[in-house]
């Protein structure tokens, strides 16, 4: 009769894994062999961000703020998984990357390919996203947030033996972002142009 209820025990296992495996799939989506544009939601969420009539120095009221983080917190995840991918390319962020951080974080991947090594990052999710501050620097209105999100990291080499991290550890990680929009462009996206370790 115990067996008998350790098959049970595993086939109920086995269909819930198999639920939630179906929920993640239908909400984050599965990869496709076309992936250089930026996705639809991420798009919109960020033409939403068309707030240079309401955003100045002196006047970056709550609601705007509240706009603000989640097309961020959107630009993060996206960054942070498409930095993972394992085709060592940043077809999905490319869009939302100033030039110098695109060419920081190709560089990076160039340095990961010529190594043979392999990021795998399981993200989790992002705990808090505060404004930590925000200004006109010319003719750029520039946004700065710390993040602070739940990532499983780790890097593997050739072989697939892990070199750093870990592949089941739930790790805090802390990032300071700065993003930023030309004033004059009537162009609604902001750019990742730092970040602050």
């Amino acid at each position: 009769m115990n067996y008998s209820f350790e098959y049970i025990d595993i086939i109920l296992l086995a269909m819930i894994a198999g639920f939630i495996f179906l929920r993640l799939r239908g909400i984050l989506g599965k990869k496709t062999g076309f992936e250089g544009k930026i996705p639809t939601e991420i798009k919109k969420e960020f033409q939403k961000l068309n707030i240079k009539s309401k955003i100045k120095s002196e006047n970056f009221d709550e609601e705007t703020q509240k706009d603000f983080l989640k097309g961020a917190k959107i630009a993060y995840e996206t960054i942070i998984i498409d930095f993972s991918d394992s085709d060592n390319e940043l077809t999905t962020s490319e869009p939302l990357l100033s030039k110098k951080i695109y060419d920081q974080f190709r560089e990076a991947l160039s340095d990961r390919k010529i190594k043979g090594h392999f990021a795998e990052i399981t993200f989790i999710g992002i705990k808090s996203a505060l404004i930590k501050n925000h200004k006109k620097v010319e003719d750029n209105f520039e946004v700065t947030v710390d993040f602070v999100s739940e990532i499983i990291t780790c890097i593997k080499d050739k072989d697939k033996k892990i070199i750093s991290g870990s592949s089941e550890k739930i790790k805090i990680v802390y990032d300071t972002w700065v993003f930023a929009k030309d004033a004059k462009s009537s162009n609604p996206n902001w750019l990742l142009i730092d970040t602050i370790t």
